[in-house]
């Protein structure tokens, strides 16, 4: 299970919860934007497990201007050398559909790191096309609700994906999971990586850490009942 954190309080508790790995964010309630490198390096000293890390520059479409990709790639420079085990990130072309060759730069310029394609895919217009141009991009992972509001939604999509995917590609459902359906998605798309901010049961906004550790360790238990 991949929790998305945005905070050194949030890392640090999901990791205590049982989360295997963490998506590090800066603003979640944006949708996730890169986080600044004193976080980076502030979870990374606190933390064991993997640290997949948003490149995002702005909030909004995942269509960059010459700018923005250029940010996008310094941002991947400066973390090279963090010890990370990852990011997330993805382009878009104008139309919706993936932008392979700019996808293609950022998975090549992140390496050794795993990349995983973000939930961009949920806005192109076919969803089954998009998966392919994201292999070629030598991408690791997709992380999408199946282009449903939520992964409870579009988990009969997301089993398709899965699917099509094979032993090729993961798929990993994100999208309005929470202890309550974690498991019940998990069982119906045959998932076998899962992603949660538990957005929808605790804002990203609230100081009480506690309560989000405890929602992080239901969600553990109830994919191992």
């Amino acid at each position: 299970m991949e929790v998305a954190v945005d905070s050194l309080a949030r890392a640090a508790a999901a990791e205590r919860a049982g989360a295997q790995r963490l998506e590090l964010c800066a603003d979640l309630a944006a949708g996730g934007l890169t986080p600044g490198i004193e976080l980076i390096r502030q979870v990374r000293a606190a933390v064991r497990i993997p640290i997949h890390v948003m490149i995002r520059p702005r909030s909004g479409d995942f269509v960059y201007s010459s700018a923005d990709f250029a940010e996008m790639k310094a941002s991947i420079k400066t973390i090279a050398a963090e010890n990370l085990e990852g990011i997330v990130t993805g382009v878009l072309l104008p139309d919706g559909r993936v932008d392979v060759p700019r996808t293609t730069e950022l998975v090549s310029l992140a390496s050794p790191m795993q990349v995983t394609f973000h939930r961009a895919l949920d806005q192109t217009p076919d969803l089954a096309a998009a998966l392919e141009c994201v292999v070629l991009t030598g991408a690791h992972r997709i992380l999408t609700s199946g282009g449903a509001a939520n992964a409870q939604t579009g988990a009969r999509t997301l089993r398709s994906l899965i699917e099509q995917a094979g032993s090729r590609f993961t798929i990993l459902p994100g999208g309005g999971l929470h202890p309550g359906n974690i498991a019940k998605v998990a069982r119906a798309t045959g998932a076998h990586e899962l992603h949660t901010g538990l957005g929808e049961v605790i804002p990203y906004s609230s100081p009480d850490i506690a309560a989000f550790e405890s929602a992080v360790r239901e969600c553990v238990a109830s994919l191992q009942r």
